[in-house]
């Protein structure tokens, strides 16, 4: 099963339209938006109706956190977690969060296999003990070109996309 790993979207629209066709196109089946989706509208018109898999989502720091969880609740396919999300996917057990430091601190406990944040709109991935700790980048191009990730379940393999390159 192949999921896709974004983070920090900040309203750009043309971005996720083009990451969820790719998504799609691909048989991506799972989606994780490690926060900072921005603008509920993106939720509400782009993310919710157009990615035809689940999506796991937490808040970022420029979250309007009363009317997201609100809109994700429209969608039976997406949960919204709050500020931190544990998931399990094909015996993966994946903790989601913002913070660069928060993450750190998940992939400490060595209770997860996989740690997913964002913020720092830097592609990132680390080894903590036996969990890899990963950040997708920014899909909003901010800082950093606009990137994203896939994991592949079966083989354990993750990829980061350039949003230009594909």
């Amino acid at each position: 099963m192949k999921i896709g790993i974004m983070a920090d979207t900040h309203d750009n629209m043309v971005n996720m339209e083009k990451a969820i066709d790719w998504l799609n196109k691909n048989e991506v089946t799972e989606l994780i938006h490690c926060g900072d989706l921005c603008a509920p509208s993106i939720l509400k018109n782009i993310l919710g109706p157009k990615f035809k898999g689940k999506i796991h989502m937490v808040f970022g720091n420029v979250e309007d956190r009363e009317n997201t969880p609100l809109l994700a609740k429209d969608f039976k396919q997406i949960t919204h977690y709050g500020d931190m999300g544990e998931i399990e996917i094909d015996n993966i057990k994946i903790g989601i969060v913002h913070y660069p430091d928060e993450g750190k601190k998940l992939a400490e406990t060595q209770k997860y296999d996989l740690v997913f944040y964002g913020h720092n709109h830097k592609p990132w991935e680390e080894a903590v003990g036996k969990t890899q700790l990963i950040n997708p980048g920014t899909l909003a191009g901010l800082f950093n070109k606009a990137t994203f990730a896939v994991y592949d379940t079966e083989n354990n393999k993750l990829e980061l996309k350039i949003l230009e390159l594909i």
